[in-house]
């Protein structure tokens, strides 16, 4: 007889240790991170607090090795953080995904031995981090950045502003990419590990946001910025390599947050519709407010497993680029819908800050647009399939 292949194991089910983790997110964003929630958008600010207690749970260290003080996990393991904590909070679940998915990821890949055991002892127990790419006249075009880097006797000099910096008010360490050499163009972007205290080196306004309020979104400023040698990431005029490689990983991330915040909006409208009475009975009787919610589940599951898909094929070494692209986009899109329609299924009271809709609402929207928007992923699979 023909040897039958053994089923692959469907990308949903989890390992034992991959729930156990989960649950223990999950049970940590409920106990920890709901309670805070409305206030912390309403301040435009997050908890303290709170960013200590990711360190404290191992959740900004997850893909690091135990050897440099991390959980040394998978990348899947870092999505299922993201997804339960951005069902609570979008904001909560931007400070782990930009730590673990975009800087840790970065320097582990990057980053010397010298630099990777100095950063991560630090990293991995309170030293938040930050990516600084965008710049006002950069944003999906990232290489036309003029940031620039001056060789110094021994170090460099950084000159330039960085805008839309992510966890910018409270990160002590920036990827910062800079310009060696603009007669070199994008070949000449170099990546640099600054941290706060060099001298020349501030933070700038903070941007007062329509979604994700309490994330803190900032500009960088860097007049002269002293960086030793030491501190270069990668070899120099390698930094457009770098930001790329790096933002492939960082797109599964936002894909995961977008299922999260989609599926809190889901969450709290089967709920919601099962106490609304219109016409004398609870609006889920009716069939076509059921057909929504079927509609939103079903398109959330298939988002799920794209980013699934993309994160276990990242983890098992395989290319996913392209899925990686297609999971960001797609899971944005369905996230704008599903959340779009759980505030309809409010009525009037998803317009009002009373209820969590209008918030899932506002918080999904980010999704099409940071690091990438749909027309860059888009951008990417269409050169993939015409190659």
């Amino acid at each position: 007889m023909p040897q039958v292949a053994e089923a692959p194991q469907p990308l949903t089910v989890l390992s034992e240790e991959e729930t156990m983790f989960r649950d223990a997110v999950r049970d940590f964003a409920e106990s920890e991170v709901r309670p805070h929630v409305t206030a912390m958008d309403e301040a435009g600010r997050f908890e303290p607090a709170i960013i200590g207690k990711f360190f404290e749970l191992g959740l900004m260290g997850i893909e690091v090795p135990e050897p440099l003080g991390g959980a040394g996990g998978s990348i899947f393991m870092a999505v299922l953080a993201i997804e339960e904590l951005a069902r609570v909070d979008a904001s909560a679940a931007i400070y782990v995904d930009v730590h673990n998915t975009l800087v840790n990821n970065a320097i582990l890949r990057w980053g010397t031995e010298a630099q990777q055991s100095a950063l991560f002892p630090r990293m991995t127990t309170g030293l938040l981090g930050a990516f600084a790419l965008s710049e006002p006249e950069s944003g999906s075009d990232a290489f036309a950045l003029q940031c620039r880097a001056e060789r110094t006797g021994d170090g460099w000099a950084l000159t330039g502003r960085k805008f839309w910096i992510t966890n910018g008010a409270e990160a002590g360490i920036f990827i910062v990419f800079a310009n060696t050499d603009f007669a070199r163009g994008y070949k000449g972007i170099t990546a640099f590990l600054v941290e706060r205290d060099f001298p020349g080196f501030s933070v700038g306004k903070k941007e007062n946001k329509l979604g994700i309020r309490a994330s803190s979104t900032t500009e960088l400023i860097l007049e002269g910025c002293r960086v030793p040698d030491a501190n270069v990431l990668g070899p120099v005029g390698q930094g457009y390599k770098i930001a790329i490689e790096t933002l492939n990983e960082g797109r599964i991330g936002i894909g995961a947050q977008m299922i999260g915040v989609g599926r809190g909006a889901l969450e709290a409208a089967t709920k919601y519709v099962k106490e609304r009475k219109q016409f004398g009975r609870a609006i889920a009787e009716f069939q076509g407010v059921q057909f929504q919610l079927a509609q939103m589940h079903a398109d959330l599951e298939a988002a799920r497993l794209l980013v699934y898909n993309a994160a276990r094929l990242k983890d098992a070494g395989h290319p996913f680029t392209d899925e990686a692209a297609i999971a960001k986009l797609v899971s944005s899109q369905v996230a704008d819908r599903v959340t779009s329609q759980c505030l309809e299924l409010f009525g009037g009271y998803g317009y009002s800050k009373e209820y969590p809709a209008e918030k899932y609402y506002r918080d999904a929207k980010i999704g099409t647009i940071y690091e990438g928007t749909s027309n860059m992923q888009l951008q990417t699979i269409a050169k993939s399939m015409l190659r």
